[in-house]
């Protein structure tokens, strides 16, 4: 699944693309992908209007309107958001393409391709509750104020594992198995450590190695791992898969110690990458 640093690469590689331009043709071939509303109201609420900006919170993808509605992709486990010409093929599992016009520049297609079908599109008025799960998303590293008093309001005091905590986005949103395995490395913490049994200075040393681990793979693109088809809206591939410590290197040596063997484990349906020498 796209996580926050590769939902962020999307966002950045639409935005002038997309901000000026105005749909003027909506196509939906697969009624899962527009499920929330259905296909009537997401054309009635697309066509003939206007993209005025792009953001993002946690792994949600807004694209505002001008009438004051906005679009939301979820790209899930296999999403993808596509530029492309109009006269290009359409790769499979197209299932929602937008027509993009704008003065001066050649018509484009925005595509959402999503084979296994998880993602979605919904276009809804911000006043309404039609998207409720997003007010209950938690801190964005990248988006809110994220300081060491906030990161420790959130965080601090948990009676939960601390890989449970940095993967619950109602704590901090955008962290998935990726990054927590990383960010966890680069703290030296195990991912069953209980966060209330974290001293002040290692509880500093986890949010700032929080900031840097997203930060360093937005800069990256992304992580695109070879069971992936992740690349952003140019169909560009991430390269932060090469500054992987941890994640998906079980039985290679750590580089980080150079002594310990990366082993995994799994707990609760999620594995976890990690070195026991330098996460004891």
């Amino acid at each position: 699944m796209p996580e926050l640093p590769e939902v962020e690469t999307v966002r950045r590689s639409l935005d002038a693309a997309v901000v000026g331009s105005r749909v003027t043709r909506v196509d939906i071939d697969r009624l899962r992908s527009v499920r929330r509303t259905g296909p009537d109201v997401v054309r009635a609420g697309l066509v003939g209007e206007t993209f005025i900006g792009t953001r993002r919170r946690g792994k949600y993808l807004f694209f505002d309107l001008a009438n004051g509605n906005s679009m939301m992709v979820h790209l899930r486990m296999s999403g993808r958001l596509l530029l492309a010409a109009p006269d290009s093929p359409r790769e499979a599992h197209t299932h929602v393409v937008l027509r993009l016009e704008r003065t001066g520049a050649a018509s484009s297609e925005l595509r959402f391709v999503d084979p296994r079908t998880f993602g979605e599109v919904v276009v809804f008025n911000p006043d309404d509750d039609l998207v409720p799960e997003v007010d209950r998303l938690g801190l964005d590293p990248l988006v809110d104020e994220f300081s060491f008093d906030q990161f420790h309001a959130a965080v601090g005091g948990r009676r939960r594992g601390l890989k449970a905590v940095l993967l619950d986005q109602s704590v901090i949103a955008g962290i998935g198995n990726i990054y927590a395995d990383e960010i966890m490395h680069r703290a030296r913490l195990r991912w069953d450590r209980r966060v209330d049994t974290l001293a002040t200075a290692r509880l500093k040393l986890l949010h700032r190695t929080t900031v840097e681990v997203l930060c360093e793979a937005v800069a990256a693109g992304g992580s695109t791992l070879s069971d992936t088809q992740y690349v952003d809206a140019l169909g560009r591939e991430g390269i932060f898969q090469t500054e992987h410590r941890v994640y998906a290197r079980e039985g290679e040596r750590c580089i980080t110690c150079g002594r310990g063997i990366i082993r995994r484990v799994t707990g609760a349906g999620r594995s976890t990458h990690f070195c026991p020498v330098c996460q004891r």
